[in-house]
């Protein structure tokens, strides 16, 4: 079972989901299936829950708003036995593609393919109102990862079809501007005729003896 929460932490004040697993079993389905926007946090050398924000487009982790940070850190520290007695602790975070897992790793156990990529967060203590706040928005659900992700997959590559048909679109349209003012500057060009200034000018009877 995963357990999903609601932020409204945000500047906008749109929600954004963040979400655990009930158990320890749960979250090794979580490291393997979690999408590429979604956040890992954890109580740093700590045993706790693992709590990951799914970031909105146009959120970078970053850059993630700090009220969203305090917000998990909180949910992370309340789902850790031992973090939860404690103040002054740090929990740590990072992209849910940075997770690695080897074959001698006890369930849930994790590692990071770049260090560098991890990034630190330092809670006081533990504020209810927002451990409360979250609680109230808790929802289980049981969820098939694979075909979540199967259904994540097709969703993005139709996307990304429909991206590349837009830009083919724009760029044709583009092209055929270009083509209407290279015609129209070759048009303009046979009635612009540059004259020579010092050749004589002729009089109405000398143009048509001219022509004649």
């Amino acid at each position: 079972m995963v357990l999903f929460f609601s932020s409204n932490a945000t500047a906008d004040g749109l929600p954004v989901t963040i979400y655990m697993g009930k158990d320890k079993v749960e979250n090794e389905d979580l490291i393997k299936y979690a999408w590429p926007q979604d956040v890992w946090f954890h109580v740093d050398k700590l045993s706790s829950a693992h709590v990951y924000l799914r970031m909105p487009d146009g959120m970078n982790w970053e850059a993630i708003p700090q009220a969203v940070l305090v917000d998990c850190a909180q949910l992370v520290k309340a789902n850790s036995i031992e973090g939860n007695k404690k103040d002054n602790i740090t929990v740590i975070y990072t992209p849910a593609d940075n997770l690695k897992k080897q074959g001698d790793m006890a369930v849930g156990q994790v590692a990071f393919h770049n260090d560098k990529r991890v990034k630190r967060i330092h809670v006081v203590k533990r504020e209810n109102p927002i451990v409360n706040r979250l609680n109230k928005t808790k929802v289980e659900k049981q969820v098939d990862h694979e075909q979540e992700r199967i259904e994540r997959v097709k969703k993005e590559n139709a996307e990304k079809r429909a991206q590349a048909a837009q830009r083919k679109k724009e760029e044709a349209e583009l092209a055929r501007q270009r083509a209407e003012e290279k015609a129209a500057r070759s048009y303009d060009s046979l009635f612009n005729v540059e004259e020579d200034p010092d050749a004589p000018k002729l009089t109405g009877k000398a143009i048509e003896e001219d022509f004649m």
